[in-house]
């Protein structure tokens, strides 16, 4: 894989813009140079990718933030406020990537790592992944987004319930939930994710891209109102070049080749 732009924590390979979110220094916490590479990345790279991975190198998807940091500030509340800070900035740009967002989630998925786990699009773990929120443990309430996106995933009450009991979930019952969507053996959870992320860059762009402006947008409407979008989106998708490879593949009994015309 090269570096994107010298960025040594973000790297562009076959359509997969891959992110480190978290390395095995600080006990795999939050990596901060991570964030802000990421985001920059996320906003630089526009069509020019297919798909983004994040991962975390070392034993963990991301153990969440670097406690110790927090305890050895001179001013807490100021230190934790840029922490959050920088990583929203990251959310935000991940929020609105318009192609698939995929995770490899070995080892620990907790407080930041849990928070981005829920963001995905698909979230690969094994038999010995562990997701949990973490904030209550240390008398902290969630970042990251995650008392936005976890109740829209398993539900207002069973959120409250995860949060507030600081849950550790197995990955079968966060394959149950929704959180996590598979599992795969725990040595090939991160290239499994990789081999999903370049089967998904290499297929319909635009056609992953119209469908997360569907669910995002599904968010304000009404079904009347969604029924429109729909109507609209898939009308425009069938006059596209993307559209009509697809069809006229489909027609010709081979195998579509978007790649040929995107």
């Amino acid at each position: 894989m090269t570096s994107l732009d010298g960025l040594s924590k973000v790297q562009l390979e076959d359509g997969v813009l891959r992110i480190t979110i978290a390395t095995a220094e600080n006990g795999t916490s939050l990596d901060g140079e991570g964030m802000v590479q990421g985001a920059r990345a996320l906003e630089a790279v526009g069509d020019r990718i297919g798909s983004v991975l994040l991962v975390g190198e070392g034993p963990n998807f991301c153990a969440g933030g670097n406690v110790h940091a927090f305890a050895s500030a001179p001013v807490r509340s100021e230190y934790v406020a840029e922490v959050a800070r920088v990583f929203h900035e990251f959310v935000r740009a991940l929020d609105a990537v318009t192609v698939p967002v995929i995770a490899g989630v070995h080892g620990w998925a907790a407080g930041a790592g849990m928070s981005l786990v829920c963001l995905t699009d698909v979230a690969i773990g094994g038999p010995g992944t562990k997701l949990r929120p973490a904030y209550p443990s240390i008398g902290f309430t969630p970042d990251g987004g995650m008392s936005w996106t976890l109740p829209r995933i398993v539900g207002d009450a069973r959120a409250r319930e995860i949060l507030i009991t600081d849950a550790v979930l197995s990955g079968d019952e966060a394959v149950r939930l929704g959180i996590l969507s598979r599992l795969v053996g725990d040595d090939v959870v991160q290239d499994e994710a990789l081999r999903l992320a370049r089967t998904l860059a290499a297929g319909p762009t635009p056609s992953f891209s119209g469908i997360k402006t569907l669910v995002r947008a599904s968010r304000y409407r009404t079904l009347a109102e969604q029924l429109d979008a729909e109507a609209a989106s898939i009308a425009t998708a069938a006059d596209s070049p993307v559209g009509r490879e697809g069809v006229d593949a489909f027609v010709e009994k081979r195998r579509a080749d978007f790649s040929s015309v995107q």
